[in-house]
């Protein structure tokens, strides 16, 4: 018997509700919004129940990705256009992400939403103009889908052994084609859109009947935040509150001075 609907929005108001963000994040969030490109990957430290599942169990301070997509102005697809614009109310040139959030789906956010969290770039480095514009246009396709709660638990799943777990809990996660169509979480929906144009994340390396080494997608339910961070073909870009012009200009911060004992 499935749970109603008057507890399955207590529940997922409950697990998504954000606690107050740290007021120590010490990042320059106006110069990232300078130079954040379309298709950057933004890390997100989020402060919900949910947000400190996912932390938990991919033992990582980031609990929520999302993709940049830029302004709708500034789309040069008039398809990608019109569907933006039908989900999304503001003004044109605003900074827009997408990402999946519990209770909501698939949707757009304006950029200035994580002013306050503590936050981190990925940039797809090596990848094609052309691919970067699937990339954006496999993630706009998305757009108005369910976020899919059962993922999460799967991957919370999967950090067991296998055989240890009870027949009845042995996630659909280890079939090939799991779980339905019209659902997604954020990690998923950013992985499946990188892999759909044959750019690495976070690819298993295996070696075939012939001795020969060869790159394997991961199932792209099996990606977090996380991956996003340690990818080899991300670059990393943090914007401090506080940049360095030289190799010691470091000691010019104003540090307080240390009381004398």
């Amino acid at each position: 018997m499935g749970i109603s609907n008057w507890t399955r929005n207590k529940l997922i108001s409950w697990l998504s509700h954000e606690s107050k963000c740290p007021a120590d994040h010490l990042s320059d969030f106006d110069r990232l919004k300078d130079e954040i490109k379309v298709g950057d990957v933004l890390l997100v430290e989020g402060q919900s129940q949910i947000s400190r599942i996912i932390k938990t169990v991919t033992q990582s301070p980031w609990s929520h990705a999302a993709i940049f997509v830029g302004r709708i102005r500034d789309m040069e697809t008039p398809s990608l256009r019109k569907r933006t614009s039908a989900y999304f109310e503001g003004r044109d040139d605003t900074p827009l992400l997408i990402e999946a959030i519990l209770g909501k789906g698939t949707l757009l956010t304006p950029l200035e939403k994580y002013r306050p969290y503590r936050i981190r770039l990925c940039r797809p480095s090596t990848i094609s103009l052309e691919d970067r514009r699937l990339v954006i246009s496999y993630v706009i396709e998305k757009l108005g889908m369910d976020y899919d709660l059962r993922q999460v638990i799967d991957l919370a799943r999967f950090m067991f052994p296998y055989g240890v777990l009870p027949r009845r809990w042995r996630s659909t996660l280890f079939h090939h084609n799991a779980g339905p169509e019209t659902r997604t979480v954020c990690s998923t929906l950013i992985a499946q859109a990188f892999q759909n144009v044959s750019y690495p994340i976070l690819p298993v390396l295996q070696e075939n009947d012939f001795g020969y080494k060869e790159l394997t997608q991961r199932n792209s339910r099996l990606f977090s935040p996380l991956d996003f961070d340690i990818s080899p073909w991300f670059d990393i870009l943090k914007f401090p509150l506080q940049s360095f012009d030289d190799k010691a200009s470091y000691s010019k911060m104003p540090w307080k001075e240390k009381k004398e004992s």
